[in-house]
């Protein structure tokens, strides 16, 4: 049964358009205004998710002329790595955005993390994610880290880009990670899944948006091109997954479809499905009980390959 906590704080958060004395939430816009002032809006919200603990290093660095960041915890094993991608529809997003949600499961598997902030849609369309996503791996290895100490995550879009460039690595015969978990993963560019329509309402993703982000960051490519929609993708021989999505979210289907085809391949899977939840949320940490216990499993999923 869902907390009676989460299903007060997450209809709050459903319905904020009532506190902006808005009767219907706003569509997307797509223009690149829009697409501005919704990438300001996540950046000045990361800072209301409260402080990094006070131990936290953030070490900048630099690959391949794209920023990227460490978030270390001090005691974490030197030797291990996790590479997280960042969600935000391949929109907008950065690692400074996502810095208090990464640090959950930097706590949580005593592993530090490197985010790298990939290129952009529309501006940069695909391939330039997964581009930068290869180069963020090859970093890891060139520094050293063998890909059995490596481990990765991702949300969203992210969770996306994280299941096509382990695709894309096994293509190209390099090593893959020990592990890896994606949070409410966007599996599927074509939105076949039934979860579109049935949870449009019940979803926090503004309407419209799925649509258009699809559009932007395909643009005239073929979106049953497993890297970028990895649900179309030969999914055996991927390492350990856990696969999470709220009951609530649009991308629900996503995740339990990809979920069954990787179990299908022969790929040991977990899929995590909370009855009432939105999108990414293990990510709330301890706000509530269910963020909390998938965010425990989730990084004990990712501890055990490590």
């Amino acid at each position: 049964m869902q907390s009676l906590k989460s299903k007060i704080l997450l209809n709050l958060m459903l319905h904020s358009h009532l506190f902006r004395f808005q009767l219907k939430r706003k569509p997307f816009d797509p223009s690149m205004e829009g697409i501005r002032k919704m990438r300001e809006r996540v950046e000045q919200a990361a800072n209301r998710f409260g402080k990094l603990p006070k131990e936290t290093v953030i070490d900048e660095l630099n690959i391949n002329g794209r920023y990227a960041e460490w978030v270390r915890l001090p005691g974490n094993h030197a030797e291990k790595a996790m590479l997280y991608f960042h969600g935000g529809m391949y929109l907008l997003g950065s690692p400074q955005s996502h810095r208090q949600h990464v640090v959950k499961f930097v706590q949580g598997t005593g592993v530090n993390a490197l985010v790298f902030d990939y290129r952009l849609a529309p501006e940069y369309s695909y391939p330039s994610a997964l581009e930068d996503a290869l180069a963020a791996y090859q970093y890891l290895l060139d520094e050293g880290y063998k890909p059995s100490n490596i481990i990765f995550a991702g949300d969203s879009a992210g969770g996306g880009l994280c299941l096509a460039t382990l695709l894309a690595l096994k293509d190209k015969g390099i090593a893959l990670p020990a592990a890896a978990a994606a949070l409410s993963p966007w599996t599927d560019l074509l939105l076949t899944g039934r979860s579109y329509k049935t949870n449009m309402k019940k979803c926090f993703a503004p309407i419209g948006c799925p649509q258009y982000a699809s559009e932007f960051y395909a643009k005239g490519h073929d979106r049953s091109n497993p890297y970028i929609s990895p649900l179309y993708g030969d999914l055996k021989g991927l390492p350990p997954l856990h696969i999470s999505a709220g009951g609530n979210e649009i991308l629900l289907d996503d995740a339990i479809c990809f979920a069954q085809k990787a179990k299908d391949a022969g790929v040991p899977v977990t899929l995590r499905v909370d009855k009432g939840m939105c999108h990414c949320y293990p990510a709330f940490g301890n706000l509530f009980r269910e963020s909390k216990l998938a965010l425990a499993e989730i990084c004990e999923h990712l501890r055990r390959y490590v």
